[in-house]
């Protein structure tokens, strides 16, 4: 998307700001920015700013990974050209607004390892057919404060999930942090403490796919931003502590026609042929969909049988022990709920998972095997979704439809950086083989999450 300039310094201005923050996601969905000057920003933004390449291998230890031949190649540059439609204030910030950037090669080519261009990519072969994805994501994280043993949970009592107020929120952290998202106008609308101690859900509304994951991408950036300020740590890491449930990144996915209309449901009130199709492509893919929807170590911790986390490739209706929920809603409302994703997940890379998996459904026609019903984790027809982040990279590999669709290069350079953490772990942890939360893990995600 072309941006004018000289008028974005001139809109800026006049609501006081002086300095944006350029941010764009890395392959691991960590935040890469940088502040640019709205007085100098006809200069620094008009063809750029430039990054170095090497940011996309970054390992969150700060190692530098040979994906895509980026360092062989002589650590190139990338280019970002900033999108003027995701401009947001900094409530908490006066002075500072945010806006998501696309990343490009220096021959002007889109980046085929930026997350938001693999996005685009899927999002342009739906359009092919007439069909726009819909999306509203759903996350849980955790607020933590500094202890003498390192970071640990700010509560302590349990069964408090669905309360909000002092009981939840003694020093007003949490309800501070919902007025400055509301503020940013991102499609936050509620919010409340979730099932375990310290941990909180703050819902957004539906949209389209890529607005959505840049919505969802300022979100986990603004939350831990502003809780930092508090002298207190948010992490979106799916499984932070061994004796409390994890936290997870459920998406809400429908498709709709060029005049807006769901084609999820019949006339008559059951599903559709092409919510079917789309339900089929995504337990076809399952097993390769999980090592984007769970990119760590430490997310295959917290899924497993009788956790409320999917542990089959199945589906249900109105089923949360299943990997794919039907809510009971019809007409405009019927869509799907993807539950295995991780709060780790990079959004851009999750959607386009999803949203290829489905894809995949749609192009071979492909059957959608009976519902679960009841306890899900016991039906016992559908496969067992990977139990390891080295299992799901493996059926990733060996998925040539999502490699497809999604591209090979973000592919491979996640793979990449995601063997590597396989390798440190295995060598640094004592076994390996745990359930358990490990240090290694903690020193590894808690605070890049």
């Amino acid at each position: 998307m072309s941006t004018d300039v000289a008028a974005l310094r001139s809109q800026l201005e006049a609501r006081g700001i002086d300095v944006l923050r350029l941010i764009y996601p890395d392959v691991l969905g960590i935040t890469r920015s940088k502040d640019l000057l709205v007085s100098q920003l006809e200069r620094s933004a008009a063809h750029g700013p430039a990054f170095c390449q090497g940011v996309w291998v970054t390992t969150t230890r700060g190692g530098v990974l040979d994906g895509n031949d980026i360092m062989s190649s002589g650590l190139p540059d990338l280019v970002t050209r900033l999108d003027a439609s995701t401009l947001t204030m900094m409530p908490w910030e006066p002075g500072v607004a945010l806006v998501v950037a696309d990343a490009f090669n220096p021959d002007e080519t889109a980046s085929e390892i930026a997350p938001r261009s693999a996005l685009r990519r899927v999002i342009d072969q739906y359009a092919e057919l007439g069909l726009t994805p819909i999306i509203g994501p759903e996350l849980e994280f955790y607020i933590a404060e500094r202890g003498e043993q390192g970071w640990q949970r700010a509560l302590t009592r349990t069964g408090r999930v669905y309360t909000t107020g002092a009981w939840v929120d003694p020093d007003g952290t949490f309800l501070h942090l919902l007025r400055m998202l509301d503020q940013m106008d991102i499609g936050v609308f509620a919010g409340n403490h979730e099932f375990s101690p310290s941990q909180y859900e703050i819902n957004l509304w539906h949209g389209e796919a890529l607005r959505a994951a840049d919505r969802t991408f300022l979100f986990k950036t603004a939350v831990k931003d502003i809780v930092a300020r508090s002298g207190k740590l948010a992490t979106f890491l799916g499984k932070p502590w061994s004796d409390e449930g994890g936290s997870g990144f459920h998406l809400h996915f429908s498709v709709v026609d060029a005049n807006g209309r769901n084609l999820m449901a019949t006339a008559d009130g059951g599903l559709s042929d092409t919510a079917n199709l789309l339900i089929a492509g995504i337990l076809e893919n399952a097993a390769a969909l999980t090592a984007l929807t769970n990119p760590t170590i430490n997310a295959f911790k917290r899924l497993g049988p009788d956790t409320l986390a999917p542990y089959r490739a199945n589906w249900g209706h109105d089923n949360r022990s299943a990997m794919l929920r039907v809510p009971p809603e019809r007409g405009a409302g019927t869509r799907l709920e993807v539950r295995v994703g991780d709060g780790a997940a990079n959004p851009y890379l999750m959607i386009a998972a999803v949203l290829a998996a489905g894809l995949d459904g749609i192009r071979r026609q492909l059957a959608v095997p009976e519902p679960a019903e009841g306890w899900a984790y016991q039906n016992e027809a559908a496969e067992v979704l990977p139990t390891s982040l080295e299992a799901a990279l493996d059926a990733l590999d060996a998925n040539a439809v999502l490699r497809d669709i999604i591209g090979a290069p973000v592919i491979d350079v996640f793979g990449v950086l995601k063997r590597d953490e396989i390798e440190r772990y295995e060598s640094e942890v004592p076994d390996p083989a745990t359930r358990d939360v490990t240090q290694w893990e903690i020193d590894e995600y808690l605070e890049d999450y």
